[in-house]
C-alpha cells in the first residue's frame, strides 16, 4: 500500500517522517528491581509492587514496607526511583504503569515491576504513559501473550516493544489532549459513584420504612419468606455443558457476576447461556416463571450469600434455574414483581443471610432457612412507588454508565489517531 506523501512506514506503522520510532530500550532505559528477598516490617519504607502502579501516579497508601537495609539493597545500581520515572508491572497485570511525582516518599520496587527511566529531556513522561495504554503496546503484548497461561514479560521484551516518538511539544499536545478526556473520565466515574451512594441510602430507607413516599400511612406487616414463597432447586449442569443451543439456563455463577437484579429472558436472550436437553427432563419447578426469585445456594465469601436475580419472563419463554440455586415462586401476589427487584438488597436482609449462611470455605443457605428469612411488607401501591423511584435512579445510572462507556470508546479512537500521527496538533 502506498505511503501517502509527509508519511513514512516504520516497525510501529506509518508516521509522519518528523517522528522517530524504535524499541523503548532506544529512548528510556529499562532497570529490573533486584531480586532480594524483601523484610517487610510494619512501619518502614513503602515497596511498590504490581498493586501499586494501576493508577496515573504510584499509590503507597497500602504498601507493604521494608527495612532500610534491604531499601539499601534493592536501590542500588539505579534503581532509586525519581520524579518522572514510570514504574512498570511486568507481571499478573502485565503493563500497568504510573508516574513516579516529586511529592512521592522515598520507596522501593518490588521484583514484579521495573523501572523506566527517560534518557533525554525530549521525552515526556505522560506521552510514554499514554503509549503504554493504547494499542501501540496492547497489541504488542496480546502477541507476546499468545498460548501463554502464565502472564509475565521480561526487561529484554519491554525494552524491544517497538514505540513512536514525536517531538517533544507534540508528545506534549498528544498527552495533554488525552489527559483532558482522562479527567473527563475520572468526573463521571466520582458522579456514578456519588448516584450509587444516593440509590444505597434510599434504598435502605425507602425499603424499611424509615422514610414513607407521601400518601403512604399504613402500617407495614411483617412476613417470613416461607409465608411468600415455596423454595426448590435447580436442574444441575456444569459450565461444561453449556453452549448457544438450546434453552435459557441459570448458573449460579452468572448471578454472582451479574452487576443487576434481574434477569429478562427475551431482552437478555442471546446473553444467556443454554442447556440442550429435552424440557420433559427438567421438572416445572426448575423453570422460571415471570417474578420467580433465584438465590444462590453458595458462595465463596459471605457478601456472595444474598446475591439474586428476578426472572423476567412474561413470554413463557423455557428458562431453566440452574447448579446451586434456590428458585422463590409465589405463594401469594403480596409482593409487586418490581418490587423484589430491591426488597432483598436492604442491609437487615443480607445480615438475615449471613446468620443463617453455614460453611468454611464456601458458604450455603439451605431452603429450610431462606424461608425463616422476615422481610417488612408495605402495600402492594406503595410497593410500585418504590420500585419506581428506585427503577428511575437505575435509569439515570445507567444513562451515565453508557456516556462513560462512549467516551472511553472516544478515548480509543483519539489514541489511535494520535500516536499514529494521522491526526496532527502540532
Amino acid at each position: 500500500m502506498e505511503v501517502k506523501p509527509g508519511y513514512k512506514r516504520t516497525e510501529v506503522g506509518v508516521i509522519p517522517k518528523g517522528w522517530d520510532a524504535g524499541g523503548l530500550g532506544k529512548f528510556w532505559t529499562v532497570t529490573d528491581c533486584k531480586h532480594v528477598t524483601a523484610e517487610f516490617v510494619a512501619d518502614g519504607i513503602p515497596v511498590a509492587s504490581i498493586k501499586e502502579v494501576q493508577s496515573r501516579y504510584v499509590e503507597l497508601a497500602n504498601a507493604k514496607q521494608t527495612t532500610e537495609h534491604f531499601y539499601s539493597l534493592l536501590i542500588e545500581g539505579g534503581r532509586k526511583p525519581q520524579p518522572g520515572d514510570l514504574i512498570l508491572s511486568r507481571n499478573a497485570t502485565v503493563g500497568e504503569v504510573a508516574q513516579v511525582a516529586d511529592w512521592h516518599p522515598r520507596f522501593a520496587m518490588g521484583q514484579d515491576v521495573c523501572l523506566l527511566r527517560k534518557k533525554s529531556p525530549d521525552h515526556s513522561t505522560d506521552f510514554l504513559q499514554a503509549v503504554f495504554q493504547s494499542p501501540v503496546i496492547t497489541n504488542q503484548l496480546s502477541n507476546l501473550m499468545v498460548g501463554s497461561t502464565f502472564k509475565r514479560v521480561n526487561v529484554e521484551q519491554i525494552r524491544s516493544f517497538s514505540v513512536p516518538m514525536p517531538p517533544l511539544p507534540e508528545q506534549r499536545a498528544i498527552a495533554a489532549a488525552l489527559s483532558d478526556v482522562d479527567a473527563l473520565l475520572g468526573a463521571m466515574d466520582r458522579l456514578i459513584a456519588k448516584k450509587r451512594d444516593l440509590k444505597q441510602a434510599a434504598m435502605q430507607q425507602l425499603l424499611t420504612g424509615q422514610t414513607r413516599l407521601p400518601g403512604f400511612h399504613v402500617e407495614w406487616e411483617v412476613k417470613t419468606l416461607g409465608d411468600l414463597f415455596t423454595f426448590s432447586g435447580g436442574y444441575s449442569a456444569s459450565r461444561d455443558q453449556l453452549s448457544n443451543e438450546g434453552h435459557c439456563y441459570l448458573h449460579y455463577g452468572d448471578i454472582h457476576t451479574s452487576s443487576k437484579t434481574f434477569i429478562d429472558a427475551r431482552a437478555d436472550y442471546q446473553d444467556i447461556p443454554k442447556l440442550d436437553i429435552p424440557l420433559n427432563r427438567v421438572a416445572a419447578k426448575s423453570l422460571l416463571d415471570d417474578g420467580d426469585v433465584v438465590f444462590v445456594d453458595a458462595s465463596e465469601d459471605d457478601a456472595g450469600a444474598s446475591k439474586h436475580l428476578v426472572a423476567v419472563n412474561k413470554d413463557r419463554i423455557p428458562f431453566i434455574a440452574g447448579l446451586h440455586t434456590i428458585v422463590a415462586k409465589s405463594k401469594t401476589d403480596e409482593l409487586a414483581h418490581a418490587y423484589r427487584r430491591y426488597c432483598f438488597q436492604t442491609f437487615a436482609i443480607q445480615q438475615q443471610f449471613h446468620f443463617y449462611a453455614v460453611g468454611t470455605k464456601v458458604t450455603g443457605i439451605s431452603k429450610t432457612n431462606i424461608a425463616k428469612l422476615k422481610l417488612p411488607v408495605p402495600s402492594v401501591a406503595e410497593q410500585s412507588a418504590i420500585a419506581e423511584v428506585l427503577t428511575d435512579m437505575d435509569a439515570e445510572l445507567a444513562a451515565l454508565e453508557q456516556r462513560r462507556e462512549k467516551t472511553r470508546a472516544l478515548k480509543q479512537g483519539m489514541m489511535q489517531e494520535l500516536l499514529t500521527g494521522r491526526t496532527r496538533l502540532v
